[in-house]
């Protein structure tokens, strides 16, 4: 399988080639095939190098001295699922650490320059802070916010994303108990609501019981299952701009690019 990777600068993209093609010697037997940009200098050419690399399933490799490009590139990374790795903001972010009595630095622009790596933190930590309902007074923060009942990854599909540096909180549908009015105030394009067929739950949940020595009560049956659907479909109906995603079948990171496609159009 080939590998499609952009190399993209705001200059004549030579320095990026140079550190790929020095990198690249380490991986025998991996078909790679290059494609360099250059002169990448407006906010329109970072999107259609985006575009164009999102189409392929590509990977950027990037040299820009602007701030303001790179983040944009980090941004626009994200949201299409795209990995990019920037080679100019890590080396400027030491130089500027080092330097720091030079007039032109500014105090945080350390951790401006290493934006990627915080917000991978901070976003797990959000997550871990956020995870099963907690904190719900705090769910404005969050970039997604998802809702389903237990069993419908909500958890590991959070987790997944916070990686890839969104802030992901998600809350639980239980049968007879009325979501948080927070959620009814934000954003609607935020919300995913998580759903799933009963019998695929209910295998889902039986594995779950008996690891968990048969302990769960109705936990695992299926009329029981069906009406804990069911209000969290009627929960779901009551915001009719939430996105539903039903998760049957799939696996975590196709559930994620079904999110980042829905954010894209909104």
């Amino acid at each position: 399988m080939i590998q499609h990777i952009f190399i993209v600068s705001d200059g004549t993209g030579g320095t990026a080639s140079h550190a790929l093609k020095a990198a690249l010697v380490q991986f025998e037997g991996i078909e790679v095939e290059t494609y360099i940009r250059p002169v990448v200098r407006t906010k329109k050419q970072v999107l259609d190098v985006i575009s164009e690399a999102h189409h392929i399933k590509g990977m950027i490799v990037h040299t820009m001295v602007s701030k303001k490009l790179r983040n944009l590139m980090l941004e626009q990374g994200r949201l299409h699922d795209l990995r990019t790795i920037d080679l100019m903001g890590p080396l400027l972010a030491q130089l500027s650490h080092h330097f720091a009595d030079f007039p032109a630095e500014k105090p945080g622009i350390f951790h401006l320059l290493n934006k990627a790596y915080f917000q991978r933190i901070e976003a797990v930590e959000f997550t871990l802070r956020h995870d099963d309902g907690q904190r719900v007074d705090e769910l404005h923060r969050a970039d997604i916010v998802l809702l389903g009942v237990s069993r419908t990854f909500k958890t590991p599909l959070s987790v997944y994303m916070a990686y890839k540096g969104w802030l992901v909180a998600n809350v639980p549908i239980i049968l007879g108990m009325d979501v948080p009015d927070i959620i009814y105030k934000l954003p609607p394009d935020k919300v995913f609501c998580l759903t799933t067929f009963p019998n695929r739950l209910v295998q889902l949940r039986k594995i779950r019981d008996n690891y968990l020595g048969n302990s769960t009560g109705n936990y695992s049956d299926r009329a029981h299952i069906q009406k804990e659907l069911n209000y969290a479909s009627r929960i779901y109906k009551m915001q009719p701009k939430w996105s539903i995603i039903n998760v049957t079948n799939k696996p975590i990171e196709e559930i994620s690019s079904e999110i980042l496609s829905i954010l894209r159009k909104k």
